[in-house]
């Protein structure tokens, strides 16, 4: 095996170690290429059997207008909303300048679904660190809204054949939070 490439180790461990889930997006649209390198990177995730158990919707202006008014909807059943909570909520379901929705083809057997549905997080993993490799952000939603059987019919998925398993947001990032995690002594062990 040959010594790794250095600039190569570089670029990629920068993404990992610099993608963050961002909740604030600027308005300005991202160009289609990237989101296109980034479903060619998803779509190059391991999976088990090569089962391929991802599958993207790309949700127009349409589909996310009435998405924003099932998400208010969603919201107003708990309790009423000012005009301004309705405004926030549509506004975060307009703003992000993307939205891919990310199913997960269903099989009947339990154990085949599992290795899927970390197939298809492996997908989403590839998906967001090429997108902060072209500088835009990024974040995976799996709200009440992704499981709404409305949600579903909006998208024109049929969910006897895919569960909707999140929400990908992305854009360019009006701010990136930091993160504090714990020292990596806390997660690993080594057994003899």
């Amino acid at each position: 095996m040959s010594a790794p490439d250095p600039k190569f180790s570089s670029a990629i461990h920068a993404a990992i170690l610099s993608r963050r889930t961002v909740h604030a997006y600027r308005p300005e649209p991202v160009h289609p290429e990237i989101i296109q390198r980034a479903l060619v990177a998803a779509h190059h995730a391991p999976c088990h059997k090569h089962t391929y158990p991802w599958r993207f919707s790309l949700a127009g202006p349409q589909a996310r207008t009435a998405l924003a008014a099932l998400a208010v909807e969603l919201k107003a059943a708990k309790r009423p909303l000012s005009p301004e909570e309705v405004n926030n909520v549509q506004s975060k379901m307009l703003n992000p300048a993307v939205l891919i929705v990310v199913g997960q083809v269903r099989h009947p057997d339990p154990f085949r679904s599992k290795e899927d549905y970390a197939a298809c997080c492996c997908a989403i993993q590839n998906l967001s660190l090429s997108l902060t490799a072209d500088h835009i952000a990024s974040k995976w939603s799996t709200g009440a809204i992704t499981r709404h059987p409305s949600t579903h019919q909006i998208l024109g998925i049929d969910p006897a054949e895919q569960e909707i398993i999140g929400f990908i947001w992305a854009g360019h990032p009006e701010r990136v939070p930091t993160v504090q995690r714990p020292p990596l002594e806390a997660v690993v062990r080594q057994t003899p």
